[in-house]
């Protein structure tokens, strides 16, 4: 009985083999066969020109030389963005649970389930923050997100607005510059006119779609919402709020004003700053407007007398 070896169950075929796979294909050897696959003009007509390859422990060491040389500098990006401070309660026992990650047995896919079910809390803690029904699994930052509710906003116009191609969309003054950039980008191919301006003494007109205000606002001011608000339904406009979702442990949710979305980032609890980079944005809407929302939503089953399943 032939051995069953860990080399030919695991590791490509052997020289035998190649060389009926090349008879097989009518070429005489691997590089023939490249040639004739590969085209020409993206070919390297010579040979990489790499050093000789180095152990593991020599190049690990190598690397810790290299990182040496990084010289670590304090951080004073500002406009939105919080150094913080992750408690150790909250790094072991949620972070570093392995229930979140680990599988019940090796062939399970339970990383998966132990995700979704980390999402979902995610969600639920936007929803009680925020006061919206309704909450996304996360976008790539609180500019991003901006961006997708004035997209989405704009998708979301009456029949009305869209024959009369209403297409103006205010934008407070008090917003973060990055969000700013990130929303002219995206209003141009929309063909979207951007209207920056301080709200307290804006008026809207059957003109504008959409609204985003800034809560609290980049000085650090905060809004009367309400008012504002109150100016935009008054002309059918949509609102969005910015908000910092921290502050709305103690600021009232957007949500109980009758906003159609509140965005933002969630680097507060606990993402550091690591020189910007992207922070997981949260994205709370209306639930008729499940369709329209961006990204992903992790839902709960429920049966048929709509009791959710454990």
């Amino acid at each position: 009985m032939k051995k069953d070896e860990f080399v030919s169950r695991h590791i490509g075929p052997n020289k035998s083999e190649i060389r009926q796979i090349l008879a097989t294909l009518e070429v005489d050897s691997i590089a023939e066969l490249l040639q004739q696959t590969i085209p020409e003009e993206i070919r390297l007509p010579n040979s990489l020109d790499l050093p000789e390859g180095i152990s593991e422990f020599k190049f690990l060491n190598e690397l810790r030389e290299l990182s040496e040389k990084n010289q670590l500098f304090d951080t004073y990006i500002g406009l939105g963005y919080h150094p913080t401070i992750t408690p150790a309660v909250i790094q072991r026992n949620i972070l570093e649970n392995p229930g979140w990650y680990t599988a019940y047995t090796p062939y399970q896919a339970e990383i998966a389930q132990g995700r979704l079910e980390a999402l979902f809390n995610y969600q639920t803690l936007v929803c009680d923050l925020t006061g919206m029904p309704l909450s996304n699994a996360s976008l790539l930052d609180e500019s991003t997100a901006a961006a997708e509710a004035m997209a989405m906003t704009f998708a979301l116009r009456s029949s009305d607005q869209k024959k009369r191609n209403t297409n103006q969309f205010f934008v407070s003054d008090q917003i973060l510059p990055q969000t700013l950039s990130v929303l002219r980008t995206r209003s141009e191919p929309l063909g979207i006119e951007l209207i920056v301006d301080d709200i307290e003494e804006f008026y809207f007109n059957g003109e504008f779609f959409g609204a985003i205000f800034q809560y609290p606002g980049k000085s650090g001011n905060i809004i009367d919402l309400p008012a504002a608000i109150s100016k935009a339904k008054e002309f059918d406009v949509k609102t969005i709020v910015a908000a910092d979702l921290l502050s709305l442990t103690i600021l009232e949710a957007p949500g109980k004003y009758g906003v159609d979305a509140v965005i933002g980032t969630t680097q507060r609890f606990g993402i550091p700053l690591g020189y910007g980079g992207p922070h997981a944005a949260y994205f709370a809407t209306k639930s008729e407007y499940k369709r329209n929302i961006p990204g992903r939503i992790i839902g709960q089953t429920k049966d048929m007398d709509d009791i959710p399943l454990p």
